[in-house]
């Protein structure tokens, strides 16, 4: 498969520029960053001191609120923590290379005048780093300037740290010129892709082996995942450039992604005890036919004759007042007020046919307010098909237990009158999908909600990915699961001790709770 790829070039004034790095906090309490794209819209709605931004203008149903530093579901009102924080600044230094600098050899030694910086191709490599990078780390140690360059030395700072016992690995390190992090110039007449630069660079080498040879610790570049300050390929770049300016090196290594489980084969999968069939399929379903919207709305009102004085929270007019509604007119008098009967809030006859009419038209309705559901919601889910069985391994966290895999396959296909574009084809990317609970008590109580959530069509939609940016494809439609088996890498994995509670929140928010099991067949 062959794919297209790009280059992205981001504004020295923005979030990336700056090095700011806006995170959630997910379900297994660690902090995962934001796309960029959304990094900077946050950002830029920071700077300007707004109270809170909303993410819908560029297809994310969540508003970040900068008073309580949150990040709140639009649909399911669920909160989650947001954090802002400084890292390297992104992209790489680009254009010319910062001034020369240089620093007498002892003191009371004059200072050598400036000489413009080499700009063959080995010089670029090495001395071309973040611009800005851990200023605020102060001061870094290195290895003392080998003899005969004039004093100068490559200065790292901010990730760059000390080894074991904390010991320095130099003496007092000169400022460098400007903020931030870079490597002085070639010494004077000198180009690292001669020899006698090769040779000043072999000259750091021995230095360095000497360095070791009296146990002076080698420099770790940390290699972190989560919160850390870099990120594996800034660690490599920053060991590449060490190594080049003879530096020992230590890089560790990242933890591996284990999205699947061991092979399994045929005779050592089973079917689940108390749910029949091992696979579900859905087709697209009609909606009822024979009522008309203001029949269906009947069952869930009541009439109003005395509207309260207050605004109606669908047109924004006073409920005193006609409906502000401008669009397709329902057969229904714009001054009419109803309550509805579980939630008792109050809206335009008018408006909540137009609501509906807009919808699904299932024969549901949910509360714009509080969003109480009545009757039973469906969605707009392409056919497809779902698999369900037990596999001979445990989720990490759940030793105990085997493992629930549940295999979802949706073919791309054409929109219908459902859809947000009827008649023009959709994608359906990364299928099948694998996702995993555990064979536990309440794993099981998952999966059977979750069947429901599929006989309803809720599981998926289409729209637009908030991962790719692809507009008309299949997505994931507000029930979180877990496709990670043996990691927890991207926050969709194990451990999480909070999943199962989430995820059965989530499902009631769509109106699928234990009392949903006995309206739906097995």
């Amino acid at each position: 498969t062959i794919r297209p790829v790009r280059r992205s070039y981001y504004d020295p004034s923005s979030a990336p520029g700056k090095g700011v790095v806006w995170e959630w906090e997910n379900d297994s309490g660690t902090w995962t960053p934001y796309d960029m794209d959304v990094g900077i819209t946050i950002q830029r709605a920071y700077e300007k001191q707004h109270p809170w931004v909303d993410l819908s203008a560029i297809g994310f149903c969540y508003v970040i609120d900068f008073a309580t530093m949150g990040q709140i579901n639009r649909q399911t009102q669920r909160k989650r923590r947001v954090r802002r924080r400084l890292d390297m600044v992104y992209p790489l230094v680009s254009g010319a290379l910062p001034k020369s600098q240089s620093w007498p050899a002892s003191p009371g030694a004059a200072a050598a005048p400036p000489v413009p910086a080499c700009t063959c191709p080995q010089c670029l490599l090495v001395m071309s780093v973040p611009r800005g990078a851990g200023a605020e780390k102060g001061a870094a140690q290195a290895l003392p300037p080998p003899q005969g360059t004039g004093g100068l030395r490559p200065p790292l700072r901010g990730s760059i740290t000390p080894g074991r016992g904390g010991r320095p690995l130099g003496g007092p390190q000169p400022p460098v010129e400007g903020s931030g992090c870079c490597w002085s110039p070639c010494p004077p007449s000198r180009c690292l892709g001669t020899g006698e630069g090769m040779g000043w660079l072999l000259h750091l080498n021995e230095e360095a082996e000497t360095a070791l040879s009296l146990e002076v610790p080698t420099v770790p570049v940390k290699n972190l995942t989560g919160s850390s300050p870099v990120n594996p390929a800034l660690a490599g770049i920053t060991g590449i450039l060490m190594s080049a300016a003879g530096l020992p090196v230590c890089l560790t290594r990242p933890p591996k992604l284990v999205l699947h489980p061991p092979p399994v084969s045929k005779s050592e999968i089973q079917s689940i005890p108390g749910i029949s069939h091992s696979c579900r399929k859905t087709t697209k379903k009609q909606a009822k036919k024979g009522k008309t919207p203001e029949e269906v709305l009947k069952k869930y009102l009541q009439k109003v004759r005395h509207p309260p004085d207050e605004d109606c929270t669908i047109c924004m007019e006073r409920l005193s007042a006609p409906s502000g509604y401008k669009g397709p007119q329902p057969a229904v008098k714009p001054d009419l007020v109803g309550k509805l009967v579980k939630c008792s809030h109050v809206f335009h006859l008018h408006c909540l046919v137009a609501m509906y009419n807009n919808g699904n038209k299932d024969g549901s309705l949910q509360c714009p307010t509080c969003k109480t559901i009545y009757g039973v919601k469906t969605g707009t889910q392409p056919p497809g098909k779902m698999e369900y069985h037990i596999i001979p391994h445990a989720l990490p966290g759940h030793a105990d237990c085997k493992t629930i895999r549940i295999i979802y396959n949706i073919p791309p296909g054409v929109q219908g009158p459902e859809h947000p574009n009827p008649g023009k084809s959709f994608t359906a990317r990364g299928f099948p999908r694998h996702c995993y609970l555990p064979d536990s008590e309440k794993g099981r109580k998952v999966l059977k909600l979750l069947l429901v959530a599929w006989d309803r069509r809720l599981i998926f939609a289409i729209g637009t990915s908030s991962t790719t940016g692809e507009s008309d494809t299949v997505i994931w439609n507000e029930i979180h699961h877990k496709t990670e088996f043996g990691s927890n890498l991207t926050g969709h994995g194990y451990p999480d001790i909070n999943y199962l509670d989430n995820v059965l929140a989530e499902l009631a928010a769509q109106g699928i709770t234990e009392e949903s099991l006995a309206q739906e067949k097995d």
